[in-house]
């Protein structure tokens, strides 16, 4: 029997003082792209984060396009991407008129994988421009050796720490690795703003011709321009979502870690599912609790099995090199990216989400 009460995948936990900073917003009428709650909330993410700079985005797709872009990347140049991730890491690389060279995940952490990079930079030595490194599902990768190979390389590397705000990697934050990083505020993530972006650096000339660029890159006050910009700019109103957000952080990462903690505990004597890897060198935000099925059928049968009682449940990440948009692109090496396509299930992980529910 179906239940009365449908459990979403992931909904924003707004029950702190969302709406009252929302409602000072608009009697300060400060709703726009401008506004004290944009720079407090840029402040307090770089904080967070470790990072010197960061520049707040009206989306996290538009982030890492302008990340790239920031870095140098122009049309006809070629940024390695992992070829399990979403579709955002990759349509971002088009975007900056680039061409993705998708590389495979490793076992270990369903993130990029370092052999197969070296690998890749090799063969594909005088196209690539940058790298990007997912966090994929809240689980940092493994930055130091990826660090590593890009600057042997002189290749600049952004992280793409989309879902992972809160999550350390030995210790330290989540989108502090690389030469910029990005986090997403979708209202599906940890942290949400409803949506929005951020783009983070510690060299501040980087940070300032990203800031510039998101503002249509105008000069003074009057209109004049010096480079062809974007309207990228968070409005002042998903700021002060983000920093009533901000003073609950801990609390809602903590509740998805115990989520994920109940899953692994009852999938423990299983032989058919298995949980996302932990690995010991980074602790996931666990933003999204995921199994893995043997098969794709078998995920299909899980999340109809879920849906028929009111429960979301959805089959993740699909390798992109498979699919029609990208299958132009170059692939390197992407077995692992094909075997989890199709077979990972994410599984209900908000953070308000009750004991009786869970």
């Amino acid at each position: 029997m179906a239940n009365n009460t449908f459990i979403p995948l992931s909904i924003p936990d707004l029950r702190g003082k969302e709406a009252a900073y929302l409602t000072q917003c608009v009697e300060d009428n400060w709703v726009s792209s401008a506004g004290p709650s944009v720079t407090e909330f840029e402040e307090k993410i770089a904080a967070l984060t470790g990072r010197a700079h960061a520049v707040a985005t009206s989306n996290g797709t538009c982030a890492i396009q302008l990340a790239l872009v920031a870095l140098g990347v122009r049309p006809g140049n070629h940024v390695i991407v992992p070829d399990w991730t979403f579709a955002a890491s990759a349509n971002a690389v088009y975007h900056a008129g680039a061409t993705p060279i998708f590389v495979d995940v490793s076992a270990e952490s369903w993130t990029l994988d370092p052999a197969k990079l070296r690998d890749a930079l090799n063969r594909f030595s005088d196209k690539v421009h940058a790298v990007i490194v997912v966090d994929a599902l809240g689980h940092p990768a493994e930055m130091d050796e990826l660090e590593g190979i890009c600057a042997e390389a002189a290749v600049p590397l952004v992280e793409d720490a989309a879902g992972a705000l809160g999550a350390r990697y030995r210790g330290k934050p989540a989108g502090s690795f690389g030469t910029a990083g990005t986090i997403s505020f979708n209202g599906n993530k940890v942290l949400t703003t409803g949506g929005g972006g951020m783009v983070l650096f510690d060299n501040p000339k980087l940070a300032a011709n990203a800031r510039h660029l998101s503002t249509q890159a105008r000069v003074g006050e009057n209109y004049d321009h010096d480079m062809v910009g974007f309207n990228f700019r968070m409005p002042n109103i998903n700021a002060a979502i983000g920093l009533a957000q901000l003073e609950r952080l801990e609390e809602m990462i903590e509740k998805r870690r115990k989520i994920a903690g109940v899953y692994a505990e009852c999938i423990a004597h299983r032989q058919d599912l298995t949980m996302m890897p932990q690995t010991d060198w980074a602790k996931s935000n666990c933003w999204l609790s995921s199994v893995r099925l043997p098969s794709n059928g078998a995920a299909k049968s899980l999340v109809g099995h879920f849906r028929d009682r009111s429960i979301e449940a959805r089959v993740f990440w699909s390798s992109l090199s498979r699919q029609a948009p990208y299958q132009a692109a170059p692939c390197h090496s992407c077995e692992i990216s094909r075997e989890l396509s199709g077979r990972v299930v994410s599984l209900p992980s908000s953070s308000q989400l009750s004991n009786t529910d869970l």
